[in-house]
């Protein structure tokens, strides 16, 4: 590791420790040359599963359009930042753990609906009624419902990986 202060090459590791969440090492480092300290993070590169998309296109995921359509639907919501951030965080640790390379979008927005029905009911019935057009008030009604019967974690079933044949 190159040391940001005076570019030299030669650095050694001072301290090593596991993060919170377990999934990244945080080094401190010490520059032999300048003898500056500083910190790394060690983070696994694992790539996201392309996404099959209904009309059969495939796309590279995007994170960006994932959080888009989670703040358009969390808009004017009493729901943090973090919550939001952390309900991103397991959609993409389920698209990475289920091990394929191709996932349909489905599977994308039925992690969606999940996540939005366990951070605000609101949130996740305007998202439902886009995702899955709505055409009249019956359906709202009926949604609207089954969240108040079921449990959330009942609400959406989970998605199992054999249903990843595109």
């Amino acid at each position: 590791m190159r040391c940001p202060f005076c570019g030299a090459q030669d650095t050694r590791v001072v301290d090593s420790r596991l993060s919170q969440e377990g999934d990244n090492v945080r080094r401190r480092r010490a520059c032999s040359e300048c003898n500056e300290r500083f910190t790394t993070f060690e983070v696994a590169e694992l790539s996201l599963p392309r996404i099959v998309k209904s009309n059969g296109n495939r796309e590279p995921f995007r994170e960006d359009k994932l959080r888009g359509g989670m703040l358009r639907a969390l808009e004017k919501r009493p729901v943090g930042s973090d919550q939001i951030e952390a309900a991103i965080n397991r959609i993409k640790k389920r698209l990475r753990t289920s091990g394929e390379r191709e996932i349909p979008s489905h599977f994308v927005g039925e992690s969606v609906m999940r996540e939005l029905s366990r951070l605000d009911h609101v949130a996740y019935v305007r998202f439902a009624s886009v995702y899955r057009s709505f055409q009249d008030v019956n359906e709202f009604r009926t949604v609207i419902d089954n969240l108040e019967k079921q449990p959330v974690d009942v609400l959406q079933p989970q998605i199992d990986t054999d249903d990843f044949s595109a």
